[in-house]
């Protein structure tokens, strides 16, 4: 099992009234809810560990993992309320306001932690959850902890005005990276976390961090792997972008759920990854943000739409 450890949220997305007026419409997401959903679709046995209301939207967020095959068990269930993430759309690209106090999954805490992951050999991890406490601590115990002994993915999915301490947030982030063997990061997180300068150069100054693989995505332009001795790297696929929400997300997935059909998603699999291996996990990534990025919402493809 791969469990998904971050944010479930709903996405308030923009809708027109029948009247024309202005409305939102509620879609469950979140990045971390996202990937979990599109491994499951992707055919992948997958869990979440998150904060989970028992309020409506709770309700809400619970029958997607239900009718996505999404193991909730490790979800700790509160009568906090659900986050919200109002969006608003320019030229398709998204722009968010997180309405996320004293919520269900805001103060989730390392006390927490789920205990008995024998069935899991993989973590993902990522998404605002890391940028705002006491959620972050409880995400980043459980990535250290769990470090030594199963393989780690993290895509922190930065969104600089949710971080309210940047200080303590970079020494997190620092601490997850260096955890990890599998980052996957924009362009854009990787110039926010290394500054200026080429994008080759600073993918391989991440790796010098202790990734194996890093993965780094320019939206139309593609996603380039990187590891120790070699870079790989595979065209975006060509589609009509309606929205961009849960393209990053979806990526993910692929890329996670090829390299679990290839027997490699373990911490001695990442380091013996060849070209040809990582070129398909690429492409999967890259052929499953394509669906998405086609359709309104958050809404990553099934296996069978890949084929």
């Amino acid at each position: 099992m791969i469990l998904c450890a971050g944010e479930a949220l709903i996405d308030m997305l923009p809708r027109k009234t029948e009247g024309g007026e202005a409305a939102f419409a509620p879609y469950a997401g979140g990045a971390v809810f996202n990937t979990a959903v599109a491994l499951a679709r992707l055919g992948v046995k997958t869990g979440m560990f998150t904060g989970l209301s028992t309020d409506l939207f709770g309700e809400q967020l619970s029958r997607v993992y239900d009718l996505n095959g999404v193991d909730r068990s490790f979800a700790v269930t509160s009568d906090r309320p659900t986050t919200l993430a109002f969006v608003t759309l320019t030229d398709g690209h998204a722009k968010y306001a997180f309405y996320d106090e004293n919520t269900a999954g805001r103060m989730l805490t390392p006390d927490d932690l789920p205990g008995d992951l024998t069935d899991v050999h993989a973590l993902f991890l990522g998404g605002i959850s890391l940028a705002v406490e006491p959620c972050a601590m409880a995400y980043e115990a459980l990535a250290t902890r769990e470090a030594k002994s199963r393989a780690v993915m993290i895509d922190p999915n930065i969104r600089p005005g949710f971080i309210r301490d940047e200080t303590r947030y970079r020494a997190r982030i620092d601490a997850m990276l260096a955890a990890a063997d599998i980052v996957k990061l924009s362009d854009e997180d990787l110039h926010w976390l290394m500054g200026g300068g080429p994008i080759d150069d600073l993918a391989r100054a991440m790796l010098d961090r202790g990734p194996r693989l890093v993965c780094i995505t320019e939206g139309a332009k593609g996603v380039t792997g990187y590891m120790a001795d070699r870079t790989v790297t595979v065209a975006a696929e060509r589609v009509e972008v309606v929205d961009t929400v849960g393209a990053g997300d979806t990526f993910n997935a692929g890329l996670l759920a090829s390299l679990d059909d290839a027997g490699l998603l373990s911490k001695q699999g990442v380091s013996a990854i060849s070209d040809d291996t990582l070129r398909a996990a690429l492409t999967l990534g890259a052929k499953a943000a394509a669906v998405t990025v086609s359709r309104a919402g958050a809404n990553p493809p099934r296996r069978e739409e890949l084929a």
